[in-house]
């Protein structure tokens, strides 16, 4: 599945003849190496006694028991859960990591870093110094967010390096994966869309055809999520809730306060008795037992009321919508601490097991984070200054390819995942708010290119230095 049966020593693929003592020595450390990083993609799981669990778990858990479809619930994500229900979802865990590193191989080999010792090195290192196994340990979509960047990168620029069993799989992980959460889904329709408008400049990195792969992948995602709405809950429809996300946003930046004080005397709303007692966040307002959302019937009762004031306030205040949007995703940019969610208070998600799935209650109830026993304060004094330096070395490498005027494969990878970064700041800081979840689940790409860039530069150096001593 990893290719390759040694290291290579400069950036193109290099193979010891078939047979020989030393290949085999070569292929068993390798394989052994990325066997050992595919458990320690999990490890954060194995060590806790259960998959770790989010106050969103339960909500995509459900979906298969209730057939009814709630607010930035995917039902695809909902039934990728269930088909893992059998194993305590291990099996879900065990297809996460695999498909990393999978994903990691492939693009390793397009740019010329093919071999097993190299794939487990680099894994081991963002392991170490990202979110990487956390996410992977996880029943959450975040996972899918960065490993669908990759996929989408892989299929429009370099199709022409897969095969076609490569391509089925790539396009098929890439449409479930922008079908499990929206602002995955808005992130690859970003880069698409980026892609068309500048195909006439990047030609031959980027051609048509590559695009169109691309693109249909996320045109199938839209199709299978509202397929598998349809299935679960009779209701040809997108998931809900996206006026619900934005109104907490405006609520959290003083828009909705601003809009009731300037209207409640002329327009009659639900909200407007309760104008001066709105919550200082979005997630108190939304999530908070005792909050005036629950008072008023929640999604059900507010949908409409709060779409109608984020719509009436987009147009009564856009210089100030645009400036909250600017704050919104330069400080969602730099937010990117590993763990946000990640504790014992998430009793939705045990209500939703204990109800659905009461064996399992006892080792969900055992697990170290039922227990408060996790503690990101010391991971992070690594993963965020690493994150932080990764993108700022990724701007770098990005105006190295301006000066050169030249845009060679690995700089085609870090201006896509720069845009990945960029638009998923904006699509989450400004509908949802700013949250390190959302800047963790993505940023470990960063530290990829980087890590990548790094590889790349120790294999040259190697090639040139064996080829000035090799010189009469």
């Amino acid at each position: 599945m990893f290719g390759g049966i040694r290291e290579d020593t400069s950036i193109h693929t290099q193979f010891l003849p078939a047979g020989a003592p030393a290949a085999s020595r070569w292929a068993m450390s390798g394989f052994l190496a990325v066997a050992a990083v595919a458990i320690l993609l999990i490890a954060p799981a194995l060590w806790n006694g259960y998959p770790l669990l989010q106050y969103d778990t339960g909500g995509y858990l459900a979906r298969w028991y209730e057939g009814y479809l709630v607010p930035s619930r995917s039902t695809v994500y909902g039934l990728y859960l269930h088909f893992g229900e059998s194993s305590y979802f291990w099996i879900n865990l065990a297809f996460q990591s695999v498909v990393t590193l999978w994903i990691l191989h492939i693009t390793l080999r397009v740019l010329g870093l093919a071999g097993p010792l190299r794939l487990a090195r680099i894994a081991f290192i963002l392991v170490l110094t990202t979110a990487l196994p956390w996410l992977a340990s996880m029943l959450i979509t975040d996972i899918f967010a960065g490993l669908a960047v990759l996929t989408l990168f892989l299929l429009v620029a370099h199709g022409d390096r897969l095969s076609r069993v490569e391509k089925i799989a790539l396009f098929a992980f890439t449409a479930f994966a922008a079908a499990t959460h929206s602002a995955t889904f808005g992130v690859l329709f970003g880069l698409c869309v980026a892609g068309w408008v500048l195909l006439p400049w990047l030609r031959p990195r980027l051609t048509a055809s590559g695009l169109m792969q691309g693109s249909v992948a996320v045109a199938v995602s839209a199709a299978l999520l509202v397929a598998a709405n349809y299935a679960l809950s009779g209701q040809l429809a997108w998931t809900p809730g996206g006026p619900g996300v934005t109104f907490g946003r405006m609520m959290q930046d003083g828009i909705v306060a601003r809009y009731l004080n300037d209207h409640c005397d002329t327009i009659k709303l639900k909200l407007c008795p309760y104008r001066n007692q709105l919550p200082a966040t979005a997630d108190d307002f939304l999530w908070a037992n005792d909050s005036i959302f629950n008072k008023l019937g929640r999604f059900e009762g507010m949908d409409e009321e709060m779409g109608f004031i984020a719509a009436k306030s987009l147009a009564a205040y856009p210089l100030w919508q645009i400036e909250a949007a600017l704050m919104a995703t330069a400080t969602q940019l730099h937010m990117v601490g590993t763990g946000e969610g990640t504790n014992g208070w998430i009793p939705h998600t045990y209500g939703i097991i204990e109800r659905y799935l009461p064996a399992q209650t006892a080792a969900m109830r055992a697990a170290h984070q039922q227990h408060w026993d996790i503690n990101f304060t010391p991971i992070n004094w690594v993963h965020v200054p690493v994150a932080l330096l990764s993108m700022l070395l990724l701007v770098g490498l990005l105006g190295r390819a301006l000066w050169r005027r030249r845009l060679d494969d690995l700089d085609l990878l870090a201006a896509t995942v720069a845009l990945a970064l960029l638009g998923n700041a904006f699509l989450c800081g400004v509908i949802s708010g700013p949250h390190d979840r959302y800047g963790a689940r993505m940023v470990w790409i960063a530290v990829l290119v980087v890590l990548i860039a790094i590889e790349r530069f120790r294999a040259r150096t190697t090639h040139s230095a064996k080829d000035h001593v090799s010189a009469p």
